[in-house]
């Protein structure tokens, strides 16, 4: 019973959803994009505030940020780091990284946090290059496909509206 009563929560705020089909796609872009970054605690706060920027749809962007959920954080970690290693010449294999290394295939996400942020400017700068340039290819498809998604569920309300009148 609960769970159909949220079903029916989120299909009615969906239905609802007003806004251009272009504000609605950037929000969800923009959303993933701050998901994918290793900025756990702040992925809304930087979504809603790109949103304000960029003059997009803040709910859309609010939800985009769930990408980044509890079974993909993992997935989201270890790939900024490698990227991020990759793209700064960090080595894996340096005292410093490898307690970093060892949190996250541990999967001890505030292990893991709390050691990239004890372990220095290079290995910070590497997990946000990395969530940056994650950011980056998971946002720019995501903006056409939800623009196609949110242009279709437009037109759709409005011939369901017309149908009713």
């Amino acid at each position: 019973m609960l769970f159909q009563r949220r079903f029916r929560y989120v299909y009615l705020r969906l239905i609802r959803l007003r806004g251009h089909p272009h504000e609605l796609a950037l929000g969800m872009a923009l959303g993933i994009f701050s998901g994918m970054m290793p900025t756990i605690p702040f992925h809304t706060i930087i979504a809603v505030s790109l949103a304000l920027v960029f003059k997009a749809s803040k709910i859309t962007a609010a939800a985009g940020v769930w990408i980044c959920n509890p079974a993909t954080i993992y997935v989201v970690y270890k790939y900024s780091h490698r990227i991020g290693s990759f793209i700064t010449g960090l080595d894996h294999n340096t005292r410093i990284v490898a307690p970093v290394v060892e949190a996250i295939d541990r999967g001890e996400l505030l292990g893991a946090v709390t050691e990239i942020l004890g372990a220095g400017g290079m290995v910070v700068a590497a997990f946000l290059l990395g969530g940056i340039v994650l950011g980056v290819i998971f946002a720019t498809p995501s903006y056409p496909i939800f623009f196609y998604f949110f242009k279709t569920f437009i037109s759709w309300r409005k011939s369901r509206k017309l149908s009713k009148a």
